[in-house]
């Protein structure tokens, strides 16, 4: 299968750089096909904007969705957008390794989101959800988050997890078809100390050996 991996941590060294290795390794000893994209790493710009394309529907006023179905008319969008566009319809399953950053994503995760999920290319024409242009394919967020377990239940500190993400798994992903898998959250690794920040790694690598036989996520009443 094939699987593409965009990672969005300015710092290799973290456990999400851990936990970026450790999933290209396990996937290719499982003998899946994998690609990557390290946001960081290729200063990937996170700003939507004419720059997203080689063609030009309207050369008076920026409409980005119409220049986004005009491009996917067109073959018109830029290279590396393109290239973006091409992994992410290559792909069997998705991961998104993340840290979590003001109840949300990176900017530079969300900026490459507003840029390559294009519609026309991503979605529309009647192609939403269930019907979606990415059905048939997974997804999975992979994600570390500040503070300990308690305080991301209902009732903690910060509230419930699965309602930070809903944006995410029904805002994003199944809104253009995919099939969300339960996410892998890391809960506070700079408090765990280095011997359950290698427990977590095993589970993780445990998880993505059999990752395409588990079921869909319950991501929450609509």
């Amino acid at each position: 299968m094939n699987v593409l991996i965009v990672y969005a941590h300015p710092e290799p060294q973290s456990m999400n750089g851990a936990m970026f290795r450790t999933a290209i390794d396990a996937l290719q000893a499982a003998g899946h096909a994998v690609q990557t994209t390290d946001l960081y790493g290729i200063q990937f710009n996170p700003v939507s904007d004419r720059y997203n394309f080689t063609t030009v529907q309207d050369r008076d006023f920026f409409k980005q969705q119409l220049e986004e179905i005009y491009a996917t008319e067109q073959n018109g969008f830029a290279p590396h957008i393109e290239i973006e566009q091409q992994k992410v319809e290559w792909c069997d399953l998705m991961i998104w390794q993340f840290p979590m950053w003001w109840f949300g994503v990176p900017a530079i995760l969300k900026g490459w989101v507003d840029r390559v999920f294009a519609m026309g290319r991503t979605y529309g024409s009647g192609r939403y959800y269930e019907t979606g242009i990415f059905k048939g394919k997974k997804a999975l967020l992979s994600l570390t988050t500040g503070g300990v377990p308690e305080a991301y239940r209902e009732g903690g500190f910060n509230g419930d997890l699965t309602g930070m993400l809903r944006p995410l798994h029904r805002g994003i992903l199944e809104f253009t078809g995919f099939t969300v898998l339960e996410p892998q959250v890391v809960f506070g690794p700079v408090r765990i100390g280095e011997e359950l920040r290698k427990q977590e790694l095993a589970r993780w690598q445990s998880r993505l050996k059999d990752v395409f036989n588990e079921p869909a996520f319950a991501v929450g009443a609509y």
